[in-house]
């Protein structure tokens, strides 16, 4: 079997349905396990901070905003407690507060107290007033729903009709005595996948071990590289790729490295890497040397739809890698010519 990046492009159009299965061969998932990153709370340590609401509460009876106020000043992981019996995420929990608060609590407040807590989930609060002031409009409108919640309309599922949240306060107090049965705690696993919030936390982490893989054939070929940041933007490129060899002011080569284990979002991921394919030509309609797009993927989200693998290697010319095929990245593309150690 024969990868795209070992034959001409002449040679791999014209039969290429054997290439995409190459590539699909060598793809590797492991959506198993994830990073734990900074911030992860393991079982034990949320536990400390359930059982500090739980206890100010009186055993979720009693969701009094000014004694569920005190503990988060005492022990603000109570607070990351608190969001989770409502389900929301940060920004949500934001956003309701502002509405029904009257006061600005910014998404961006909200991500940086959850990620502080979550780092150090014992430290006290900043002491200032805006942030006391925001705390509070979010433990007020957790409370208020948490005690209050609202009933859906026809055909419509509201966020808070979960086991614990559905009935109110008797929800929370009857499942804290005795337990979630466990065909509704595996009903609501379904409606939510385990881990979703910190898979989401750690998707740059994720794509790391792809981006570290590549520094490091990279540098033992001696190779000039510049890595870019997140969000940084390059002077000619209105979207960034990962790695531009030599450099930014003289782009022979350039890489996106991507994973995925979903087949939409991959679908989305072969979109970027044709805009760079597309960038190149107008880059040559500019009277500019062109550069050669290379894309290093992973995760079984690539591996779903033949039709934007084919996509792909038409967008690279080819030029496909995967962790079982990076040791041959250098060799097989234009970064040969920029190999200083042999």
């Amino acid at each position: 079997m024969k990868f795209p990046f070992e034959v001409g492009f002449e040679e791999m159009i014209q039969d290429i349905e054997p290439y995409v299965s190459a590539v699909f061969s060598s793809l590797e998932s492991d959506f198993l396990s994830m990073p734990r990153g900074k911030g992860f709370i393991d079982f034990p340590v949320f536990e400390q901070g359930y059982e500090a609401l739980k206890l100010a509460t009186e055993g979720f009876q009693d969701m009094n905003p000014d004694k569920v106020m005190e503990t988060v000043k005492e022990v603000p992981l109570a607070l990351i407690v608190l969001r989770s019996i409502l389900g929301f995420t940060p920004p949500e929990w934001a956003y309701i507060a502002s509405q029904r608060k009257g006061i600005e609590v910014s998404q961006s407040f909200t991500r940086t107290l959850d990620r502080n807590i979550r780092l150090e989930p014992f430290k006290a609060l900043p002491k200032s007033d805006l942030t006391t002031q925001r705390v509070r409009a979010l433990v007020e409108v957790a409370c208020q729903l948490i005690t209050s919640p609202s009933i859906p309309e026809e055909n419509k599922i509201h966020r808070l009709n979960k086991a614990d949240t559905q009935q109110g306060l008797m929800g929370l107090k009857n499942l804290a005595l005795m337990g979630v049965p466990y065909s509704m705690l595996l009903y609501e696993r379904f409606l939510g996948r385990p881990f979703a919030g910190h898979r989401d936390s750690v998707s740059d982490l994720i794509g790391d071990s792809l981006e570290a893989a590549i520094e490091e054939q990279l540098a033992n070929s001696g190779i000039s590289y510049r890595k870019t940041k997140r969000a940084e933007k390059i002077p000619g490129f209105d979207q960034t790729p990962d790695f531009i060899i030599p450099s930014e002011f003289n782009p022979q080569v350039v890489i996106e490295a991507k994973i995925t284990e979903d087949d939409g979002t991959a679908r989305d991921k072969v979109t970027r890497i044709q805009h760079l394919a597309e960038l190149n030509a107008s880059f040559v309609a500019d009277g500019k040397s062109s550069f050669e797009v290379i894309a290093c993927i992973g995760g079984r989200g690539f591996g779903v739809r033949r039709e934007d693998m084919r996509k792909l290697l038409l967008a690279t010319r080819g030029k496909v890698f995967t962790s079982s095929t990076l040791t041959q990245m250098v060799e097989c593309s234009r970064l040969n010519e920029f190999k200083t150690i042999k």
